[in-house]
C-alpha cells in the first residue's frame, strides 16, 4: 500500500488542472506560473521530532510531498544482511590492505546491525520514503531566489536538496496528491525516524498550560517557545544538572523569577550570594547565614508546628540528622540512644514535655544539649559532646550561639550561605531546608511554592544531608511544592542510589553544557542518543535539553530573558560592574 502526504500553501484552482503545462529542462512553465522540483537524496543520521516543519512553515509556496512505502519484514531483513555483509567486507579489505578505516561505513555498519536487531525481534519496521519539494514562483528570477531559499533551508536541516533536471514533470506530478511516485528516489526509514518524520508530529511539548505555567525559551528546533508547568506534572520536582559555567544558576534564578509572577512562593538555599539582587528588586527576604546576628535555632517548636502531630518527636528525629551532619557521619547504634535519651532530658530541662501545654516555652539551645551529654556518664555521651564542642565554645559556635533571630515571611525567600566557613556549608543547608520544610508542610497555608536549591552538591556530600534532600523530594508533591535541585557535579549525584532517587522523583529534568568526564553517566542515566549527547557536550551556554515523563517528552531549547530580567539573574563579573556603574 502507498500512502501519500501533501502539504500545499496555495488554495486550489477551479477544475481538474492547469490550461497547459510547458516542460523545460529544470523547471514547468504550469498556466500563468512556473515551478520547479527538488527532490531530496541526502538525510542526517538522526532527527528529532516534528524536523519537517521548518519546511511545512516555509512564508512562500512549496509543496511538501512525502510518500511511503512499507517494506515487508522478510525482505527488510534479506536487504539488512546484504548491507551488513557488504559493509563488513569493505571495512575487513581496508584492514587487512593497511588502508584508513571509513568513518561513515563503520557507523553505517553498526546501525545496519542494530537495525537487523530490532527488526528480528519486532521492534522496527522499514519504508521507503520519498521527500519531494516543489516551488512556485511568477517570474524566472524570484522562481531562482525561492529555490536557493529552499534548498538553504534544507541545508540547515542537513538534507540535501537537489533540482532534477529532465524530470521536472515526473517532479511535478510526483508533488500532486495522486499517490504516484514518478521519480522513484526513496531513502530507506525505520519505524522511529519515520514517526518524527511525520507532518504532524511536533518538535514542542505536549503539555498543559496552566496559571503556573513558566516560559524557558525558545525551541532550537522550531520558531515556537518552550513552556513547561512543572506543578501539572505527577510531582513538581526538578534537577537542573550542567558542568561550571554552562548556566545553571541563570537558569534557576530565571524560573524563580517567572514563578514569582505567577503567584508561585519560592525559597532559595544560595550558597554563593547570587539571589541577592533577585531578593532585592522583588522585596523578598534576605537571611544572611554567617552574619553575627543571625542565627537559627534547631531546637525551636514553631508555632504551626504545634497544630497537628506531635512537634517535639519530629524535633528530636531531626536533631539526630543535623548531629549527624555536624559529626561528619552517621551515628552507631550506642551513639544514637545516648543522643536521643540527651535530647528528651534537654527539653526536660527547659520544662518542655511531650505534655502539649509546655511546648509554647523557650525552647533549649545546643550548649543546653552539650551539656547534658557531658553530664550523662555514658562514654558515647561523652564523645558525642567532644564532638560537638566546635559549635557550641569553638570556632563554629555563631550559627548555634543563642536564640533564632528571624523568621522570614515574603513571597521570596533567600537563605544566603556565602560567608559560613566551609565546614558549615552542609550545616546550613540542612538547616535552611529544615525551615523552608516546616513553612511548606504547614497544612494551614497551602499555596503553590518553589524551593531551589542551588549547589546541591555541597549537601549531597554528606549521608544524611543526602537523606533528608530525598525525603523532601518524595513529600513535597503531598504539600504542593516543588523541589528543584541544581549541580554541577554530576557524576556524584548519579552514581550513588540516593542521587539516583532524587532523579526518578523529578519529572521535570534540565540538562545544560556537560563536561566530557561526566557526560558517560550523564548518557546512560538520561539514555541520550548520540546526537543529544554531543548537543550537551558543544552547547553554548544557556542551551539545553529538558525531559519529562522519563525521558518520554524531550526539547532542546536556548534560555530566553528580557534586557531586565538579565540585569537580575546575570552573574558575569564584568556586566555586574558595568550594571554597579550606571547605578553610581
Amino acid at each position: 500500500m502507498r500512502l501519500s502526504l501533501r502539504r500545499r500553501t496555495a488554495s486550489t484552482h477551479n477544475g481538474f488542472g492547469p490550461d497547459a503545462v510547458q516542460v523545460r529542462p529544470r523547471d514547468l512553465q504550469v498556466g500563468g506560473g512556473l515551478c520547479a522540483t527538488l527532490a531530496i537524496s541526502g538525510y542526517p543520521r538522526e532527527v528529532t521530532p516534528g524536523w519537517l516543519e521548518p519546511l511545512l512553515t516555509y512564508p512562500g509556496r512549496l509543496d511538501v510531498s512525502l510518500h511511503l512505502d512499507p517494506v515487508p519484514s522478510l525482505v527488510a531483513s534479506d536487504r539488512l544482511r546484504r548491507q551488513l555483509a557488504r559493509l563488513e567486507s569493505g571495512l575487513r579489505s581496508d584492514q587487512q590492505h593497511g588502508r584508513l578505516l571509513d568513518p561513515g561505513t563503520e557507523v553505517a555498519a553498526e546501525d545496519a546491525q542494530d537495525l537487523a536487531s530490532r527488526i528480528a525481534r519486532g521492534q522496527a519496521k522499514l519504508f521507503r520514503a520519498s521527500i519531494y519539494l516543489t516551488v512556485h514562483a511568477g517570474a524566472q528570477e524570484e522562481l531562482d531566489d525561492a529555490c536557493a531559499q529552499v534548498r538553504a533551508l534544507a541545508a540547515s536541516l542537513l538534507l540535501d536538496a537537489r533540482q532534477v533536471a529532465f524530470r521536472q514533470l515526473q517532479g511535478w506530478v510526483s508533488s500532486l496528491p495522486l499517490a504516484f511516485d514518478n521519480l522513484a528516489m526513496g531513502r530507506t526509514f525505520d519505524t522511529p525516524a519515520l514517526a518524527a518524520a511525520f507532518p504532524f508530529t511536533s518538535p514542542d511539548l505536549a503539555a498543559e498550560l496552566g496559571p503556573t505555567t513558566v516560559l524557558y525559551g525558545a525551541n532550537a528546533a522550531s520558531a515556537s517557545l518552550v513552556t513547561w508547568d512543572r506543578f501539572a506534572q505527577p510531582n513538581h520536582n526538578s534537577t537542573i544538572i550542567a558542568s561550571s559555567g554552562a548556566g545553571k544558576s541563570y537558569l534557576a534564578k530565571l524560573e524563580a523569577l517567572r514563578s514569582l509572577y505567577a503567584g508561585v512562593e519560592v525559597a532559595v538555599i544560595d550558597p554563593e550570594d547570587e539571589y541577592a539582587r533577585l531578593c532585592s528588586a522583588v522585596g523578598g527576604a534576605y537571611l544572611h547565614l554567617g552574619a553575627p546576628d543571625v542565627r537559627l535555632n534547631p531546637f525551636d517548636l514553631l508555632p504551626e508546628s504545634r497544630r497537628d502531630g506531635d512537634p517535639l518527636t519530629r524535633r528530636s528525629l531531626f536533631l539526630h540528622t543535623l548531629v549527624a551532619v555536624m559529626l561528619g557521619g552517621p551515628l552507631d547504634k550506642a551513639s544514637k540512644a545516648a543522643l536521643d535519651r540527651a535530647i528528651i532530658a534537654t527539653y526536660k530541662q527547659a520544662g518542655i514535655t511531650f505534655d502539649q501545654r509546655t511546648w509554647n516555652r523557650r525552647p533549649p539551645l545546643m550548649c543546653d544539649l552539650v551539656s547534658v551529654l557531658t553530664d550523662d556518664g555514658d562514654p558515647k555521651a561523652a564523645e558525642l559532646a567532644a564532638g560537638l564542642a566546635p559549635y557550641v565554645t569553638g570556632s563554629h559556635r555563631q550559627l548555634f550561639d543563642g536564640h533564632t533571630t528571624t523568621r522570614p515571611d515574603s513571597h521570596l525567600i533567600v537563605f544566603s550561605l556565602r560567608d559560613l566557613p566551609e565546614e558549615l556549608k552542609a550545616v546550613g543547608t540542612l538547616l535552611t531546608l529544615d525551615a523552608v520544610w516546616r513553612r511548606v508542610s504547614d497544612p494551614h497555608n497551602r499555596r503553590p511554592r518553589l524551593v531551589v536549591v542551588d549547589e546541591a552538591w555541597l549537601l549531597m556530600k554528606d549521608p544524611e544531608g543526602a537523606k533528608f534532600l530525598l525525603r523532601m523530594a518524595k513529600a513535597a508533591r503531598k504539600h504542593w511544592a516543588g523541589l528543584s535541585v541544581v549541580t554541577q557535579d554530576a557524576a556524584d549525584l548519579l552514581s550513588c542510589d540516593v542521587g539516583q532517587a532524587i532523579v526518578a522523583n523529578s519529572t521535570t529534568q534540565i540538562l545544560l553544557r556537560q563536561a566530557p568526564q561526566a557526560i558517560d553517566t550523564v548518557a546512560d542515566a538520561f539514555r541520550l542518543s548520540d546526537g543529544e549527547r554531543q548537543l550537551l557536550l558543544t552547547a553554548d551556554r544557556g542551551f539545553g535539553l529538558l525531559t519529562a515523563d522519563s525521558g518520554a517528552a524531550r526539547v532542546a531549547f536556548q534560555v530566553l530573558a528580557s534586557e531586565q530580567e538579565h540585569r537580575l539573574v546575570t552573574s558575569s563579573p564584568e556586566e555586574l560592574a558595568t550594571y554597579e556603574e550606571d547605578e553610581l
